[in-house]
């Protein structure tokens, strides 16, 4: 039996409330214009209280007893040669160990075993920065001792390694300790986009006869490089700007070279700032500060890369 609705009954009804929606799109857009409005606020202050640190002259400069008796760019070059080594060297580390333990979780390892493995990474990531440095000065120093002299002993002909000198409180250990902050935020963005390969595509590398390790490199891999991208700058942002287990396991120093294992050869800008910001004053402020612009530079700047990278190469991932 058709139903018939009378004519006044359909004048009496309204259409639905758009109200929700209006609501939702209100503090979507709010919360994408705060982001923006706050970047934009952190980078004019930046810019602002730096200006009196380009501006000044040699002679009110030499003035300041942070600088140690170098130039403006001759205090920054070093901080910024420190700060892409140690976190280059994280990522070197850290990327390749991230990838085969996503892989583990996401494609070898039993479900049980998966999701503890999955809660742990996780869990690794919510451990404040101070606790690495304790564990990095405190424990890893020592463990990394006998294998350090040993490089310097048997592979010293190399820059890389020469004149080792105990305690380990050099750019390669902080590196160390760098690497195990940032491998939790790669691994568990790197799980997730293996997670997210089409189940059809493996299944056909399969059916053709691919083995599972054949499988991964014809399927996930493809699909996920974009992501797997993405993590590393990710965990490269963290790296370029940690600042406390720097400052508890590195010993300072204000030199452009690549000896990894002696101390007092290298300084991070984050560990800098936190270092010298109690006893400066005056233009030494500002001068801390500007290092600090520079440091917002170099993180805006490999963000944009990765972002071209990515785009560059959505093209051919398997995710079209």
């Amino acid at each position: 039996m058709a139903v018939q609705i009378e004519t006044s009954q359909v004048r009496d009804l309204k259409p639905p409330s758009n109200l929700g929606n209006k609501v939702f799109a209100g503090l979507a857009s709010g919360a994408g214009w705060a982001i923006l409005v706050t970047l934009a606020a952190v980078a004019l202050f930046l810019v602002l209280r730096a200006a009196p640190a380009f501006t000044a002259s040699e002679e009110e400069l030499s003035g300041e007893g942070i600088l140690r008796g170098y130039g403006f760019w001759g205090y920054v070059g070093p901080l910024l040669f420190g700060t892409v080594l140690s976190s280059a060297l994280a990522l070197v580390i850290a990327v390749p160990l991230s990838i085969g333990i996503a892989l583990f979780i996401s494609h070898y390892a039993p479900r049980r075993l998966a999701q503890g493995l999955g809660y742990i990474v996780d869990l690794l990531a919510a451990i404040p920065s101070v606790i690495f440095g304790l564990w990095g000065a405190r424990w890893l120093m020592g463990v990394v001792d006998p294998v350090f002299a040993w490089l310097s002993d048997t592979l010293g002909f190399l820059p890389f390694f020469q004149d080792y000198l105990p305690p380990a409180r050099n750019i390669m250990t902080a590196s160390l300790v760098l690497a195990v902050m940032i491998l939790p935020i790669i691994t568990a963005t790197i799980r997730e986009v293996f997670l997210q390969t089409p189940r059809l595509h493996e299944e056909a590398s399969l059916a053709l006869g691919a083995t599972r390790w054949e499988m991964v490199q014809q399927a996930v891999l493809p699909f996920a490089r974009s992501g797997i991208i993405s993590a590393s700058m990710l965990g490269l942002g963290r790296a370029l700007g940690e600042t406390m287990a720097v400052l508890m396991i590195l010993s300072p120093g204000f030199l452009v070279n690549f000896n990894l294992l002696m101390p007092g050869q290298h300084q991070t800008i984050a560990a800098n700032i936190a270092n010298q910001f109690p006893e400066a004053a005056g233009l030494g402020v500002n001068v801390l500060i500007a290092t600090g612009l520079m440091l917002f530079i170099i993180t805006f700047l490999v963000n944009m890369a990765a972002r071209a990278i990515i785009a560059r190469r959505a093209e051919f991932s398997g995710a079209n």
